[in-house]
């Protein structure tokens, strides 16, 4: 798949082109007279070819107003944080992409936000918004680091105060890294948090990999060159196994993940096959136990 950016002299390549079907997304939402968030910079970030790339990803089964996930999973998000961001926190988007919450949401006074991702898509990000005279909410410091590799050294040089509470946030992110990759991120999240700190995440259940009428849109990934590639079926074990205590898992359609957007309750998990979308919160206690050592093993029913 083609991607433009032009004016920016930035190359996206990879999962950095998803980061504009997302934001195309979050610009269509937020047309709609009864939209769940407000992005006035979604569009901009999408680019014009934005309606494009929604057309291209979708699912055979996706409502004719588009993937009702996106919309639910970027409002409970927005959710999280404006519950958990207490004055004197520091926050931490890792794959933070074409993100725009330092922009539009209302933070504490004092709060941080640190958003890490590939150089590039930071500086498409910034090129992109430099068009516009706001400024973001809250100090706004980037990272750019790449999450396959050592990406704590980078986030500690930029500020970043292990002793400090920190509220995490990977949306759209894990399912994206290979299984392994994916725990040890999640994990080094946890070593470098402070008691009570906490993560929010979203991930997938593997039955999205068994679904025929899934393989079009999974195809489609695999070729803009950003395959899905984790999966789990224990979405609160392997935050447990990461490090993380007081896991709560919820699903679109669930009480509080539903916004009036979703056309039935969250399907029950005697069903496995069906291709579920979880979305999960942890945090860290005093006497938590730990993130587990390396190598061990931190992906319980993680797809192959």
């Amino acid at each position: 798949m083609s991607v433009e950016v032009a004016g920016t002299g930035v190359d996206l390549s990879g999962v950095a082109r998803t980061a504009r079907w997302t934001a195309a997304a979050r610009a269509r939402e937020t047309a709609r007279p009864d939209r769940l968030f407000d992005d006035r910079f979604a569009a901009l970030l999408a680019g014009d070819d934005g309606p494009a790339l929604l057309r291209h990803f979708h699912t055979e089964r996706a409502a004719s107003d588009g993937n009702p996930v996106l919309p639910i999973r970027t409002r409970w998000f927005d959710d999280f944080l404006r519950g958990g961001v207490t004055e004197g926190c520091q926050v931490v988007g890792l794959g933070a992409g074409l993100d725009t919450r330092a922009y539009r949401l209302d933070w504490p006074p004092g709060t941080v936000l640190f958003e890490v991702d590939q150089a590039g898509v930071l500086t498409y990000k910034r090129d992109r918004l430099s068009r516009v005279a706001d400024v973001p909410r809250c100090e706004c410091r980037t990272v750019a680091a790449d999450l396959t590799g050592e990406w704590g050294p980078a986030l500690l040089d930029a500020g970043f105060d292990p002793a400090a509470r920190t509220v995490w946030f990977a949306e759209g992110l894990l399912f994206y890294l290979p299984a392994p990759l994916a725990a040890a991120v999640v994990r080094q999240a946890a070593r470098l948090s402070a008691p009570g700190s906490r993560i929010a995440v979203d991930l997938i259940g593997t039955g999205i990999f068994r679904l025929r009428y899934m393989r079009p849109f999974l195809d489609k990934l695999a070729r803009a060159g950003s395959p899905w590639q984790f999966g789990t079926d224990a979405p609160a074990e392997f935050l447990r196994r990461n490090g993380w205590e007081a896991v709560e898992v919820t699903e679109p359609g669930a009480a509080g993940a539903n916004y009036g957007r979703w056309p039935q309750r969250a399907a029950p998990a005697v069903f496995p096959n069906l291709p579920r979308s979880y979305l999960v919160t942890a945090g860290l206690t005093t006497d938590g136990p730990g993130p587990p050592p390396d190598g061990a093993s931190a992906t319980p029913g993680a797809h192959p």
